[in-house]
């Protein structure tokens, strides 16, 4: 059940009570988290925060939890599960979802006693009714007990062709019900960011800072950076938080009201879509933007050559341009927004391809983030590498993160995205140099080989994600195929060695890239189940998978098939 007044019907709730919170592995959900966290603690809610990477984590997360525990929040996971279902609560068990995955499963929207929905109604317009999906069915049992067995002799006839309509009915009723259930799940897509919709709550309540509208900030560019949400759906979060920022810096001319330089301040602006440019050299930022790299072919000679001819043309010697950020020339550093700009016609470029209505951060004099650096580091964070840390430590040092006060783990968390970033390009520099993005029909598949340099970073979901994006757009530029950009993606990275398993991603084409909807989780599905391919669909997206690398050709064989 949609919940349509937040403070009333969900934190009024808990006040005073003991609650669970379950909580995804990713950016969005960790600021909504915080933001959370904070009205919290400014109320004195008693509350156990428990992050989960996936649906079994999920069911063994509320067992070892739940003792005691009237009320459960989950941030960007379980509306894709009939949570009553899956995690069998007592009665009196409340569960308040706050998730921004669609589609949200049918039992959840429409249970109005346990499960409370944290989202906005407004964007469910294709939601079924729910006479179509849920009838109350009479008793199939014949109703011939009559005494009498002349008249039962009578009537069977009747009642068989009653029982048979009655059957029939059902038949088409059922064949209905999976016709309409498989439209409203054949598609993934993303809602309003969860981060936005605690922010909003904060506000109602008056309880807002300008912490928690950085925190939602973050939220925001996450769902944009990892390909969630299309551009247009972005601004228009980032127009309704603009708002807030403006309200928030607003403190009138007298100087009382001056903001201390360690105060926080928020900045709305149109930000260059540079990978972490003031943290490293301008070239190699450029280098490793996914719309530039595209659009010079950056990994080509001839694409380097244009690359320094554009440079050159702007004014901007190699030198500067090959240095820190930090370190170049005050007129340069302060111009090249407008220098790029003023050139980027005559080399194919447009203002979508170069620049992003925005936020940066500062505080302090030296440590100015924009939202995307912020956003790029908690995920290289969360997605940690290191052997000696478990998820559960990465998900705490990604929380340390958000507090502005730990700058020197924020420094270190952007090297660790910069190597991220690097890996990533590497990688999509050996597919196109190796001719390894092949076209099978109805999408193009890439699996990267066991044993490759820096194979673990693609262990991880949203790293996948992002080099499955720079792999498409990159093989789009390069291939003389007109469909390339009507085709979707498969990709598959080594997962775990001794297991022999492999994560499996699949992405849509680029000219679909207004809708952002995902098809591939009902395919996968689908094409699992008629090979009897060993797959684990655990994952909060559907569209990622694991799978045994042995049943890796029959498994796309059915792709194939199925899609085509």
């Amino acid at each position: 059940m949609f919940i349509k007044d937040l403070r009333k019907g969900f934190y009024d709730e808990i006040l005073h009570q003991r609650v669970l919170v379950l909580v995804a592995f990713d950016v969005d959900a960790l600021c909504a988290c915080k933001i959370l966290q904070y009205l919290f603690q400014c109320d004195q809610i008693l509350y156990t925060i428990v992050p989960v990477t996936g649906k079994e984590e999920l069911e063994k997360a509320y067992v070892e939890n739940s003792e005691g525990v009237k009320h459960v929040i989950f941030i960007n996971c379980g509306a894709s599960v009939d949570v009553v279902e899956t995690l069998q609560p007592e009665e009196s068990v409340r569960f308040y979802i706050c998730d921004s995955h669609r589609p949200v499963d049918v039992h959840n929207v429409f249970n109005a006693v346990q499960v409370k929905l944290l989202m906005k109604e407004e964007e469910f317009d294709e939601l079924p009714e729910y006479d179509s999906l849920f009838r109350d069915d009479d008793s199939d049992d014949d109703s011939g007990n009559d005494s009498d067995t002349s008249e039962r002799s009578g009537k069977r006839k009747r009642f068989d062709d009653e029982a048979i309509e009655k059957r029939r009915n059902k038949r088409i009723w059922d064949e209905n019900r999976q016709k309409i259930l498989f439209e409203y799940n054949q598609f993934s897509t993303y809602g309003t960011s969860a981060s936005l919709i605690m922010f909003e709550l904060a506000w109602k309540m008056s309880k807002d800072t300008n912490d928690l509208v950085w925190l939602a900030v973050v939220g925001v560019t996450d769902q944009y950076i990892h390909f969630k949400t299309p551009r247009d759906k972005y601004i228009d979060d980032a127009m309704a938080l603009e708002s807030h920022v403006a309200r928030h810096n607003h403190r009138g001319d007298d100087e009382d009201n001056i903001i201390s330089i360690n105060c926080l301040k928020i900045v709305f602006d149109e930000e260059l879509q540079l990978t972490l440019y003031r943290h490293w050299s301008l070239f190699d930022s450029i280098c490793h933007s996914v719309n530039l790299a595209c659009k010079f072919k950056v990994w080509t000679l001839k694409g380097q050559k244009r690359l320094h001819e554009f440079l050159a043309e702007m004014g901007m010697p190699l030198s500067q341009c090959k240095q820190k950020f930090s370190s170049m020339e005050s007129t340069l550093r302060h111009n090249i927004k407008q220098m790029i700009q003023d050139h980027m016609t005559k080399y194919g470029l447009t203002n979508q391809d170069v620049v992003i209505p925005s936020f940066s951060a500062q505080y302090g004099y030296k440590n100015k983030l924009c939202a995307a650096d912020y956003v790029l580091a908690c995920v290289a964070t969360l997605e940690n590498i290191d052997k000696n840390k478990s998820a559960t430590d990465n998900f705490l040092s990604a929380l340390d993160i958000l507090q502005r006060v730990n700058v020197a783990s924020l420094e270190k968390a952007v090297e660790l995205a910069k190597k991220q970033t690097q890996a990533i390009v590497t990688q999509v520099q050996t597919f196109l140099d190796m001719h390894q993005v092949i076209s099978a029909g109805p999408f193009l598949y890439a699996f990267i080989q066991e044993g490759t340099m820096d194979v673990k970073f693609f262990a991880k979901p949203q790293c996948l994600m992002r080099l499955a994006r720079f792999t498409l757009e990159a093989h789009c530029s390069v291939s003389r195929n007109k469909r390339a950009r009507s085709l979707p993606l498969v990709l598959g990275a080594p997962l775990d060695g001794e297991q022999g398993t492999t994560l499996v991603i699949g992405i849509p084409p680029l000219q679909l890239d207004e809708e952002r909807k995902n098809f591939f989780g009902k395919a996968f599905e689908q094409a699992a189940v008629s090979t009897n391919s060993r797959t684990l669909h655990d994952s909060f997206d559907s569209y990622i998978m694991e799978m045994k690398t042995e049943d890796r050709s029959k498994f796309f064989d059915a792709l194939i098939s199925l899609l085509n």
